[in-house]
């Protein structure tokens, strides 16, 4: 009897070994889960960016107010009869050689 029972024990276990580590096992499917997750999670963010872009170029496509912020901004332009200020900030004490005292003191 007990010879019978130790016998029904190791086909039930050999029974679930494919079911845990086979092909198609839990263990795999689990991890193709969490690849799923992770690609579905980057596919939104590359949406979200692409819609970015799409709106960015209908922008530029459609209105001058998209050229004008990008020349503004990144090379700098200004219109025609418009002044161009720039604050410049004096530099910060410990930036300064040591000994030096800053003008005006």
């Amino acid at each position: 009897m007990r010879l019978m029972t130790l016998a029904l024990t190791a086909l039930l276990l050999l029974i679930q070994i494919p079911l845990w580590i086979g092909k198609g096992g839990w263990l795999r499917t689990a991890e193709l889960e969490a690849q799923v997750g992770l690609a579905q999670k980057k596919n939104t963010e590359l949406e979200a960016r692409n819609a970015k872009l799409n709106s960015e170029v209908h922008d530029l496509k459609e209105g001058t107010g998209a050229v004008e912020e990008r020349a503004r901004f990144e090379l700098g332009m200004v219109k025609q009869n418009e002044i161009f200020v720039q604050i410049v900030r004096p530099p910060a004490p410990a930036t300064l050689a040591a000994g030096a005292t800053p003008a005006g003191r």
